[in-house]
């Protein structure tokens, strides 16, 4: 595992960003109807409480957004709860310690369902994180050298939608048999010989010191303190790996957790994303 003091010096998102990866964090609870500076007030005992689990900024600064801002029009409360990776938002969510959770798209959920046979229930997808090719080095595919070394996420889908990039920028070929979800068995041919290297995909980015290039969205790299510069971007933008609130088959109509799916798709939750992001995070709703 690598270590984030090889990285450039930090920004404050950037800080915040090693403090919610390095470690598992105790519940943050952060109220609606409180001022933007304080972040808390006590909740009215009329209010719907919802935990909801989340493993990066992106997510937490959306429902936090939410909370300070719409949740009262629903008398809604939301309690986010963080992880440091992304095994245990969906386990949590099995045993019933928080109520939904915000990291996963779509198929990384139904790869989860087979994995874990929790039985999850995607509900209305949020926004969609792009994949880039980021290097500290070099500005271009074409000055990728021989013998470059690159980091990609090792779990199933985005290790299948890693190599799919690489293939998309012409720097490896796939198999014309591949199946849906490739992986490195599938490569066909390695013309600059690339060194792949796969790890858990909360720590991707910390890599990009130790590695020629990585695999990771642009928000992610820009969070580490890091230009958001990609060499490559994903060809298409595929709104099947948009983000969307989670939760149990079974739960999906208990109140609190569909007004929190409503006011996810706000008008005014768009316009926060449009504006804090500036185009590395794409609202799909």
């Amino acid at each position: 595992m690598n270590d984030y003091h090889n990285l450039a010096p930090l920004t404050k998102t950037g800080r915040r960003f090693v403090l919610t990866s390095g470690s598992i964090l105790i519940a943050s609870i952060i109220f609606a109807g409180c001022s933007r500076i304080s972040g808390t007030v006590s909740p009215n005992s009329q209010d719907d409480i919802i935990k909801v689990g989340v493993t990066g900024i992106v997510s937490e600064d959306i429902l936090k957004f939410i909370n300070n801002n719409l949740a009262s029009q629903e008398n809604l409360k939301i309690e986010i709860v963080k992880f440091n990776d992304w095994i245990q938002p969906n386990t949590a969510l099995r045993d019933k310690l928080i109520d939904a959770n915000f990291f996963q798209h779509k198929p990384f959920m139904n790869n989860a369902i087979q994995e874990t046979k929790i039985n999850l229930l995607a509900l209305n997808p949020i926004y969609l994180n792009t994949l880039g090719l980021f290097s500290k080095q070099f500005k271009s595919v074409n000055e990728i050298p021989q013998n470059a070394t690159v980091t990609i996420a090792n779990d199933v889908i985005n290790n299948n939608r890693g190599l799919r990039l690489l293939t998309a920028n012409g720097l490896i070929q796939l198999k014309e048999n591949a199946g849906e979800f490739v992986t490195q068995r599938d490569i066909a041919a390695n013309p600059r010989n690339l060194q792949i290297k796969e790890v858990e995909g909360v720590q991707v980015v910390r890599a990009i010191n130790d590695v020629d290039f990585i695999v990771s969205t642009a928000q992610t790299v820009a969070l580490a303190g890091i230009e958001p510069n990609s060499m490559g971007a994903e060809t298409a933008k595929d709104k099947k790996y948009a983000l969307a609130l989670v939760t149990l088959q079974g739960r999906e109509n208990e109140a609190k957790i569909q007004k929190l799916n409503k006011l996810l798709v706000h008008p005014q939750v768009k316009d926060f994303i449009n504006q804090e992001y500036k185009g590395r995070i794409l609202p799909v709703f």
